[in-house]
């Protein structure tokens, strides 16, 4: 069931959104290689708190931490470790948080000092995928309009699209319906409807879009070993166009 929202309830996930911009302002300031994951998931932990916001991901399903922080061929859901990042990775760190009960849901992708120029492509046009689909999130269209954008550009950039991995609704849940993969073919896939609030988080690969899951139950990593960059946003679907909550 899908529920849609108020706009006094938007608005409270949009203080949760806002909390989420700032914290990953203030992480792209930290992050340089020698810095261990581990330390930017406290960080981002203590600001939610001192910010009047509480994490969600700590305890979820058992999930051990209050972000997920993937590295390199980590597609998702890694786990922050003790490890130092190294000059040329890529960061990609996925935080969720809840204001009053309203949550919102945020990744990044981050560059740890100088990067490979096909990195470098590869996040560039990540975010592309996900700055030029947002505006086809309008009420009267259907997700397949959304999602067509996210898998042409990334495949005319030579790149592959995570399917194994999807968008979410989300309110007072985490993950709550409709469910959804970034691919899509225009006018198919449900309808957009006022109140909506989505996540849009297309997860591109440099290699082959084929993932699995390591050893631990969570992390999500490329089957080939390639990198793989991401971004996200909560969305909410509102008559005057889509309102980002997390920027």
């Amino acid at each position: 069931m899908i529920h849609l929202k108020t706009p006094q309830e938007i608005a409270l996930m949009a203080k949760a959104g806002a909390v989420l911009a700032k914290c990953h302002q203030e992480i792209a300031k930290m992050v340089r290689p020698g810095l261990t994951t581990l330390e930017i998931n406290d960080f981002a932990e203590r600001f939610i708190n001192e910010h009047g916001a509480k994490q969600v991901t700590k305890g979820y399903k058992g999930y051990p931490f209050a972000t997920c922080a993937s590295v390199n061929d980590v597609i998702a859901h890694g786990f922050p470790s003790e490890e130092p990042l190294q000059e040329g990775d890529i960061l990609k760190m996925d935080i969720v948080c809840s204001y009053d009960g309203w949550m919102a849901d945020s990744c990044r992708t981050y560059a740890v000092g100088k990067i490979s120029e096909e990195a470098e492509r590869l996040v560039r046009v990540t975010k592309e995928c996900l700055d030029l689909s947002i505006p086809k999130a309008i009420v009267g269209n259907r997700i397949g309009d959304v999602m067509h954008v996210v898998q042409q550009h990334a495949q005319q950039a030579g790149f592959s699209i995570v399917r194994d991995l999807v968008g979410h609704g989300i309110g007072r849940e985490m993950h709550e319906e409709p469910s959804f993969a970034h691919v899509g073919k225009p006018g198919r896939g449900f309808l957009l409807e006022e109140g909506m609030v989505i996540t849009i988080e297309p997860m591109i690969n440099a290699g082959k879009h084929e993932m699995f899951i390591d050893f631990d139950g969570w992390t999500a990593r490329t089957y080939d070993g390639s990198l793989s960059a991401q971004f996200e946003h909560t969305v909410a679907i509102t008559r005057d166009g889509p309102l980002i909550l997390t920027e």
